[in-house]
């Protein structure tokens, strides 16, 4: 298992959410929209400059900016 930010992932990868860093209202966000640990997320899109990436978890597709992604901590299979 490789631990890493969900910002660096790539299309198609998939990985489970290991912890939720940041503080205050973003922290507060990421958790409110399901990103959650122990969820499996699933990168769907980047956009070409990196901003917005697309993730689809239980069942719901989201967007996130990248920097929210990075506070985003998940484990891979590789």
């Amino acid at each position: 298992m490789s631990t890493k930010s969900l910002a660096q992932l790539q299309p198609k990868e998939k990985a489970i959410i290991v912890r939720v860093g940041g503080s205050g209202s973003i922290h507060r966000r990421i958790l409110d929209m399901g990103v959650v640990p122990s969820a499996e997320v699933l990168v769907e899109r980047v956009a070409p400059l990196g901003d917005p990436i697309e993730i689809k978890i239980k069942g719901y597709h989201l967007s996130l900016r990248k920097a929210e992604a990075a506070q985003v901590y998940v484990e891979t299979a590789e």
